[in-house]
């Protein structure tokens, strides 16, 4: 394997916290609908893109959406989610990030978001890290949400560098599947730590160290 030198970030879950904000978005247009939605349906959404989450949620309906009807209702779940994310502050961001960060800015690692969501950045904005990253590849990017390698790939050619000197830090199975379709070593973390094709594994990021990140086979 070759040495790292970039990593790659998913942004919800990985470096902030913003699920209970999807998942109240989601769960207060599913109410509207009539369409039942708990926690548990909210875990499938996690790492695919807007319009496929709708998808998912929109399986448990009694009737049946036209194409113009789901884009009404995407944009109304997006704007509920936007409308909570100017609740977000640097006490979000998760732990260990900050110091994860640092570590790798003074190692001169190269470091990326690599993200299905099209907020990516005004999320960044909101938690003051909207200038620690040298790459931000999001939904706005994308034609191929994860588990397609599109947003992994695009941010490791920003950066300059080969797949196999990228490693990618996901929370999700679906973003933990993106990383190793683009040839990418994959640390999963949080939710995604039962992926049996995971690289490398840790609860969070207090929970591995730098060295360890950066020398994924010997892990």
């Amino acid at each position: 394997m070759n040495k790292i030198r970039g990593v790659i970030f998913d942004l919800d879950g990985v470096i902030v916290s913003t699920d209970e904000y999807h998942f109240q978005a989601w769960n207060k247009l599913a109410e509207t609908e009539g369409i039942p939605f708990d926690r548990g349906d909210n875990e499938r959404l996690r790492g695919v893109s807007r319009m496929e989450s709708l998808e998912i949620i929109l399986e448990k309906a009694t009737r049946g959406y036209s194409e113009e009807e789901k884009l009404v209702m995407a944009t109304r779940k997006n704007e509920i989610y936007r409308e909570s994310l100017k609740n977000l502050t640097p006490s979000d961001i998760l732990p260990g990030v900050m110091d994860v960060l640092e570590g790798f800015r003074s190692r001169d690692v190269k470091m990326a978001i690599g993200s299905s969501s099209k907020n990516a950045q005004p999320i960044l904005a909101a938690v003051g890290l909207d200038d620690a990253f040298e790459v931000v590849v999001d939904g706005t990017h994308i034609e191929r949400s994860k588990p397609d390698p599109q947003v992994f790939s695009m941010a490791g050619e920003q950066l300059g560098l080969s797949p196999g000197e990228c490693l990618v830090v996901e929370d999700a199975d679906a973003g933990v599947d993106a990383g190793l379709a683009a040839g990418m070593p994959v640390l999963a973390v949080g939710a995604a730590t039962g992926h049996s094709g995971a690289t490398i594994k840790a609860s969070d990021l207090t929970a591995i160290t730098l060295d360890e990140m950066l020398n994924p086979a010997c892990s």
